[in-house]
């Protein structure tokens, strides 16, 4: 069975298991909607630790730790990491992982890297390259702040169009086949997306960045698969917020597509924005992992759910290119997940 389908997407042939997941998250989302849903709430934003870079390998180090325990396993147990965050260098994912000494692919896609994680470790499980692999990401709202905009002891306004960097972390375990821990889901496929670049300068609106980014990949998706919206349960965005929802749904529909009635994105739903203060929504690479697994496995696991398309989006925002007078490009990747309920209730 030929797995390559279309431009830019696989269709796996066995798919693989998400066997476990694990959230772990700060204070603010520990007040928002989903704060009953995560598995760990932090009690204060630098878990212990003397500065907010070692606060977000903290948050690395104990989703892992939960998601293993979760599966039933033990890091030697793992053939491969794949780990990313918004830092310089991926501090928090090298200083948060190094503990584990499993074999380590460290990666960059903004606040998609949940999505490349996902995509890579599932590829190397449905290729036979690994029997268990894991994808781990992370985010912190003053870590992020701190590299990105400006020290938080300046107080800056924001703007109604930017979005509120999440301060959490997701950790997945994939494997080949089920152990007698069960699995969540089984990724089905990926569509890989593209660089685009709109000439968005405003480092303030990462929604309009990421939203040409995220339409091309949702519309890429159905062509390669030859599908339609209405065959999933949900197409779910990482972190447009309420500005870039807006426009993805807009341009879609430019090119026909409507997913209007069952678009979600990680970044409205993790915050009460009006509430919390949090502008357009939420962001930052631990956005779309934890909500991934605290509000959307969930529904996979159970059967309410069938299939999504999960589609973290990243603004590949650089301080130096931004100081130089660049533009923002954008990417987004994207996972199809499906539950296995029937999978199961057939086999029993």
């Amino acid at each position: 069975m030929e797995q390559k389908v279309g431009k830019g997407s696989l269709c796996y042939k066995e798919p693989p298991f998400i066997l476990s997941s694990a959230s772990v998250v700060g204070t603010k989302e520990g007040e928002g909607p989903l704060a009953e849903e995560f598995d760990c709430i932090g009690s204060d934003d630098k878990f212990g630790q003397d500065n907010w870079e070692a606060a977000e390998s903290s948050l690395q180090q104990e989703a892992l730790t939960l998601a293993l325990g979760k599966a039933k396993k033990k890091p030697e147990d793992i053939r491969y990491l794949f780990a990313g965050d918004l830092l310089g260098q991926l501090i928090a994912s090298s200083f948060g992982l190094k503990r584990f000494q499993i074999p380590f692919f460290g990666l960059y896609g903004a606040c998609s890297t949940c999505g490349e994680a996902l995509a890579l470790s599932s590829m190397t499980v449905a290729a036979g390259y690994a029997d268990y692999a894991a994808a781990v990401t992370s985010s912190h709202f003053a870590s992020a702040e701190k590299q990105f905009r400006f020290p938080l002891e300046y107080a800056n306004q924001r703007p109604a169009a930017a979005t509120w960097t999440v301060t959490g972390g997701g950790a997945f375990v994939l494997g080949k086949k089920q152990d007698e821990s069960g699995a969540l889901a089984k990724i089905t496929g990926i569509t890989t997306g593209k660089i685009v670049d709109f000439g968005v300068k405003d480092s303030m609106n990462m929604g309009a960045v990421m939203a040409p980014a995220a339409c091309e990949l949702i519309a890429q998706h159905f062509a390669d698969f030859s599908r339609a919206p209405k065959e999933y349960d949900a197409v779910i965005t990482g972190d447009l917020g309420l500005v870039g929802q807006e426009i993805l749904l807009d341009l879609l529909r430019e090119k026909h597509v409507d997913i209007a009635d069952i678009h979600q994105d990680c970044g409205i739903v993790i915050y009460d924005n009006q509430a919390q203060g949090t502008g357009s929504g939420g962001s930052g690479c631990g956005c779309s992992a934890v909500t991934l697994s605290a509000r959307y496995l969930p529904k996979l696991a159970s059967g309410e759910w069938r299939r999504i398309l999960f589609v973290p989006t990243g603004a590949l925002l650089s301080p130096v290119s931004f100081n130089e007078g660049a533009s923002i490009p954008g990417i987004a990747h994207g996972i199809v997940i499906e539950s296995i309920k029937e999978d199961c209730e057939r086999r029993s």
